[in-house]
């Protein structure tokens, strides 16, 4: 769907866009306000809601939680855990993206259908880009291969990575993974880690696809042995800003990625599919900041 396709949703003036944020245990969210921040630098009427399945009951169903939520009128919404694969088999018209990764952060309600995206692999590769635009690539170990990994797999393997290694606690869902990424990209393009540690020791990179740093679920996915100051490291956690992981790679003189570039980037591209309209990314940025303010330095926009 070309960008612009939702536009004449973004000029009506009667009524604001109503977009709302689907997943489990998400007051914390920064999205909303990302967002919100994003319309009102433009002047757009906007209403961002938050629709937690702790706060309130939700059909298991697919069809049914989707009918109910876009018979409230919602326009659209961002799609996070447990719900980026569950509303698949809702959608009308998946993109490539949302395809190839199989999940889905991102819906937009129009003309009596439902087109299902996946930005996540678009904000993690446009982090890459600017925030590590030289970092090397032939050898990449990432760590967690659920519906977050699928979608920063395709985009590191899209941004040049020659092999990627991948990792997870679910030696299946691992093997699922990369059963998929050499489908599309290759036979020789990603790899099933046997031992971390070891793979690691070959690699030019190391991302963090797990929830472990953030503050439900402390400390590091790998051990501090394991790194070492010529490997780049990323992390898809954002809260805190800088994870354990992170700062122990900071430490050691490595080159960073930190997830705020993936959240930001994420949520940008969704404004787009929602309203057709660029964002000011700047005062996203800033919005995303007002949370935790000074404790990381903004990723270039």
């Amino acid at each position: 769907m070309p960008q612009n396709a939702t536009a004449d949703v973004s000029t009506n003036s009667d009524k604001p866009v109503r977009i709302g944020l689907l997943g489990q245990g998400i007051a914390a969210s920064r999205t909303p306000r990302m967002h919100m921040a994003a319309a009102e630098a433009l002047g757009l009427a906007y209403d961002y809601r938050l629709i937690d399945s702790q706060v309130r009951d939700l059909p298991e169903d697919p069809h049914a939680l989707l009918d109910l939520i876009e018979g409230e009128g919602f326009n659209g919404m961002n799609v996070t855990y447990p719900f980026k694969r569950a509303v698949i088999p809702a959608i009308d018209e998946l993109s490539d993206a949302a395809r190839n990764v199989g999940a889905v952060n991102t819906v937009v309600f129009r003309d009596g259908k439902r087109f299902g995206h996946n930005t996540d692999h678009w904000g993690f590769g446009e982090s890459l880009r600017q925030g590590l635009p030289d970092a090397p690539r032939d050898r990449v170990v990432m760590i967690g291969a659920g519906g977050a990994g699928g979608a920063v797999a395709h985009a590191l393997l899209d941004a040049g990575v020659g092999t990627l290694v991948v990792s997870d606690l679910s030696g299946d869902m691992a093997a699922d993974l990369v059963a998929t990424l050499v489908d599309h990209y290759g036979a020789a393009r990603a790899e099933v880690a046997t031992d971390l540690s070891a793979a690691i020791a070959t690699a030019q990179g190391l991302v963090n696809c797990t929830p472990m740093g953030m503050a439900k679920h402390p400390g590091m996915p790998v051990s501090a042995a394991d790194l070492r100051p010529e490997l780049w490291v990323g992390d898809i956690v954002y809260l805190p800003l800088e994870t354990e992981l992170l700062r122990s790679a900071k430490a050691l003189g490595c080159k960073v990625l930190p997830g705020s570039g993936m959240a930001l980037f994420q949520a940008s591209r969704a404004f787009r599919l929602f309203t057709g309209l660029e964002p000011n990314t700047e005062r996203m940025w800033e919005a995303f900041r007002s949370f935790d303010p000074g404790r990381d330095s903004a990723p270039q926009t």
